[in-house]
């Protein structure tokens, strides 16, 4: 029997990570084999986003070179999945003709019927209803044998409705996971090695807020804290509204919770952050930032920043310039406002310049480069626990690890410790790493 080849590409977030991770695993038991030479495929999926409209135009690119290889290969199958296709339904393959099946973000769970409808009838197949229980957010991917990280997924969708995101829209309302399930998976995991778990949800948050049992995430963190084998506990991403006195302290509390935590706060502008219906005030979530970092020294605080905003004034940019002075955050993903069809601020005036929208963009980015330096530089001389990966990037002679606060150390070290939690002593910082030596027990 002929192998068949499965090449998956993956537009976005880290959901959409686990989520390719999910339909590989889905479909090896249709026979498939992952590739990553998308020549040899006999079936293409692209996982896409449509948080900005840069990512869109990069799955039409892709799906235009794609074209190319079916014009080659009659046979071949090609689907898209994730945020764009649960935009677009039917509409995708009116705009791309080659396309063979698209499907949204509550339908991972049918692409091995929806795959093999199409080898048997060669029909052209959309999938994009929401579902009430969502059968494929607990699809279990077994780690690769020298893997020792992981995502789990604990709840997917969103109730915030931002004025620029999508996500509500596409990824439907919160839907929280069983705890009980989530416990098992990673005991599973841990069994196959893994030793650090990255816990996966819009809004993290908010996790178990449809129960009536009070588990609530702190709740669950502490209990995949007490599993054999997990050292390290992490998760993201967290809505600054919700994030509780509870979970705050949750990081003094629970060993295995790493230091780290992203906590988008995208402007320093209350009137900009009204008008994103984000929740909160910029002194709300300095209060948080400040009683974080008073009850975990050193914990690193990472954010998202949107500039360009509709009616955001120079005024209301240097704010979040003078915000960043206050915190000085570890890093920042930032980028320019980019309108997507059906939000709320589509409908909003005194759109920015596009010119403009670069410049601040582009000021931005040099200060947090300063500030993210500046971090770096502070951990000179401190001794670094970190949990080895595997061999760098830069040096095939060096290994690579991270630290609790999420910081990329390149040290020597024997292969042996990948894997493992191990002590460097932080000798160089740079602007996107750290340099290590082991230090001495």
């Amino acid at each position: 029997m002929k192998n068949k080849y499965l090449y998956i590409q993956t537009f976005g977030c880290q959901m959409n990570v686990h989520d390719s991770e999910q339909m590989a695993a889905l479909l090896s038991g249709n026979g498939y084999k992952l590739t990553d030479n998308m020549k040899m495929a006999d079936l293409i999926i692209l996982n896409t986003c449509s948080i900005r409209e840069k990512a869109a135009q990069k799955v039409y690119s892709q799906l235009g070179r794609i074209g190319k290889l079916k014009e080659q290969n009659r046979e071949l199958i090609i689907g898209v999945g994730g945020c764009l296709a649960q935009q677009l339904g039917t509409k995708f393959h009116k705009k791309v003709g080659h396309l063979d099946f698209v499907f949204g973000t509550h339908n991972i769970h049918l692409l091995p019927q929806m795959v093999l409808a199409i080898e048997k009838k060669r029909k052209k197949i959309t999938e994009i209803d929401f579902h009430k229980s969502l059968n494929s957010i607990g699809v279990y991917v077994p780690p690769p044998a020298d893997a020792i990280s992981a995502f789990v997924t604990i709840m997917q969708g969103c109730n915030n409705f931002c004025a620029y995101c999508v996500v509500p829209y596409l990824r439907g309302r919160e839907i929280s996971r069983p705890s009980d399930d989530i416990i098992e998976e990673v005991k599973k995991l841990a069994g196959n090695g893994i030793r650090e778990v990255t816990l996966l949800g819009q809004n993290v948050n908010s996790y178990g807020k449809i129960f009536d049992n009070g588990l609530n995430f702190t709740s669950l963190i502490k209990r995949i804290g007490k599993i054999s084998g997990i050292e390290r506990i992490r998760f993201t991403t967290s809505h600054p509204r919700d994030l509780s006195v509870e979970l705050i302290n949750c990081f003094a509390e629970e060993e295995k919770l790493c230091k780290h935590i992203h906590l988008p706060v995208q402007s320093g502008s209350n009137r900009i952050l009204e008008l994103m219906n984000r929740g909160y005030t910029v002194e709300d979530y300095i209060k948080k930032i400040d009683h974080l970092r008073k009850l975990t020294p050193g914990i690193s605080i990472t954010s998202d920043v949107i500039v360009g905003f509709p009616g955001e004034t120079q005024k209301d940019y240097q704010e979040t310039i003078d915000m960043m002075g206050k915190i000085r955050f570890d890093s920042l993903f930032s980028f320019k406002y980019s309108e997507r069809e059906g939000t709320a601020a589509q409908k909003l005036k005194e759109k920015v310049e596009e010119g403009e929208k670069l410049r601040r963009l582009e000021q931005l980015q040099i200060l947090q480069d300063q500030h993210t330096l500046e971090k770096n530089t502070s951990l000179e001389g401190s001794r670094q626990e970190l949990l080895v990966e595997g061999k760098s990037r830069n040096s095939e002679s060096d290994l690579m690890g991270r630290t609790s606060s999420w910081k990329i150390v390149n040290f020597k070290g024997e292969l042996d410790m990948i894997g493992k939690l191990v002590d460097v002593k932080i000798s160089k910082a740079y602007l996107h790493s750290l340099r290590g030596k082991i230090a001495n027990n």
